[in-house]
């Protein structure tokens, strides 16, 4: 099998995160300067098969998009040409950072570690993750 590759696209930073090659344990990878995002999926995706990359999907309350929805679209589309043989999904990512946060202080980790926002992306993308893996159940 092949992994499975979810990314929280922030304007800044993005989180990214991958399932083991079997599909059954959805961990955060790293975060990327968003600017960097495209040439850290072409490098990844060269040396990794990966079946699927989903997209979290930002959504407001009432199901409309978000301010990144017209640009996450755009990218859905870029990310088809540039990897045809791997499938692009999208996932509702909305409440994934407050997720990230309380996973944070369940974890233990002090004030100063929930502060750094890489981390959490990275969370927040492992969130989307395993949101998706038990949707497709």
């Amino acid at each position: 099998m092949a992994r499975l590759l979810a990314i929280d696209y922030g304007k800044k930073r993005t989180g990214i995160a991958v399932t083991d090659p079997m599909q059954i344990i959805a961990s955060g990878l790293t975060t990327v300067a968003t600017r960097d995002l495209t040439t850290f999926l072409q490098d990844y995706l060269s040396k990794e098969d990966v079946e699927a990359i989903i997209l979290g999907e930002p959504k407001q309350m009432d199901y409309t998009d978000s301010e990144l929805g017209p640009w996450l679209r755009t990218y859905t589309l870029q990310l088809q040409e540039l990897f045809p043989k791997v499938k692009i999904e999208r996932e509702d990512e909305r409440f994934t950072s407050k997720m990230a946060h309380a996973a944070m202080r369940a974890g233990g980790l002090k004030k100063k570690q929930r502060q750094n926002k890489a981390l959490v992306d990275e969370i927040a993308a492992t969130i989307i993750l395993q949101s998706y893996m038990e949707r497709q159940k």
